[in-house]
């Protein structure tokens, strides 16, 4: 399911090669993609009646390619920026074993962003090791090159638009003194609590024109994590049923550092819960659903979060509106 308008703050449009995905950590405990792609199925969608495994993911919502989305970034002629995979991870390990037209998937996922240079493509995922390894090995350069040089796109087989480079288009160049990294393509990772920092060094060992960090949903301080080498930092409180409160210090600590050292930073929104209203003393909140207590997050606060909803609870942090991006 690709959209070329999205609601999503920090992006124009998203494009779904690939759907599904497994849970990997406590971040994907209340995974909207997975609860869509359940109800998609529901609805006959042919796209989502692939099941994954019910321990780590659900209904209609195994690892599945979809061909023929591949070339719909070229179809787009306006340029925008483009988020890759919002209903999967483009870096699940099941992915690496599928093909299409005999060469990896993954290639011709990479083929048609380098191809489509007028986009910019975001690309997130939890498994930053992953996408370290298969980015390094220049195996993967050549399989990206041979899609680009022998199989051309079908937009391109059947004739150009306006604003199409002609074919074969910018070749991912591997002598001395080219650019390393398509300028267009952004690396990112997810952290969201203080154990999984570490996604930051691997993304921090792949070769990227923009890495960024997604912090959502922050579920905790992240007093370990670095922030060298990033070029963008995103944050965000949890949405949706069963939501997660977010508590206001942990995201401006993370403000106030990228302030400190000149990183765009982008609040993207509180999420259900929100400071302020008739809530409940942070770190002994009550789930409004089904009225379980939930562990303390953070001790001794007296901030009082109130579970507003997405919309009514905004995104704006300390009275202003934070949109900031890479230049």
């Amino acid at each position: 399911m690709s959209q070329a308008k999205t609601k999503i703050e920090w992006t124009d449009a998203t494009w779904n090669p690939v759907t599904g995905c497994d849970k990997v950590s406590p971040g994907c405990d209340n995974c909207y993609a997975l609860t869509m792609a359940a109800r998609l199925k529901a609805m006959g969608s042919a796209r989502y009646q692939n099941d994954g495994d019910p321990r780590t993911s659900g209904p209609g919502f195994g690892i599945t390619t979809h061909g023929d989305a591949l070339d719909q970034p070229l179809r787009w002629t306006t340029p925008r920026r483009i988020f890759v995979n919002s209903m999967s991870d483009l870096f699940h390990p099941d992915l690496l074993k599928a093909t299409h037209e005999r060469y990896p998937f993954l290639a011709h996922v990479f083929a048609t962003m380098v191809a489509a240079e007028r986009h910019t493509f975001q690309v997130l995922t939890k498994r930053p090791q992953v996408m370290r390894n298969v980015l390094r090995h220049p195996m993967f350069r050549l399989d990206v090159n041979a899609v680009l040089l022998n199989l051309g796109h079908p937009v391109m087989r059947g004739g150009m638009s306006e604003g199409d480079t002609p074919w074969p288009p910018n070749i991912w160049r591997m002598s001395e003194g080219d650019t390393p990294w398509p300028p267009n393509i952004w690396l990112g990772t997810s952290v969201e609590s203080d154990r999984y920092a570490f996604r930051a060094d691997h993304l921090r060992a792949t070769p990227a024109a923009v890495r960024f960090l997604s912090l959502e949903p922050l579920l905790g301080p992240l007093p370990s994590l670095d922030l060298t080498g990033i070029d963008w930092v995103i944050v965000g409180g949890e949405s949706g049923l069963g939501a997660r409160p977010m508590h206001p210090d942990w995201a401006r600590g993370i403000r106030d550092r990228c302030v400190a050292a000149g990183i765009p930073f982008l609040f993207k929104q509180w999420g259900a819960w929100a400071p302020g209203g008739d809530g409940v003393e942070f770190g002994r909140w009550v789930n409004a659903q089904d009225g379980a207590t939930r562990g303390v997050q953070i001790a001794d606060s007296d901030v009082l979060m109130t579970q507003f909803g997405k919309k009514t609870a905004g995104r704006e942090l300390d009275g202003r509106t934070w949109d900031e991006y890479p230049a």
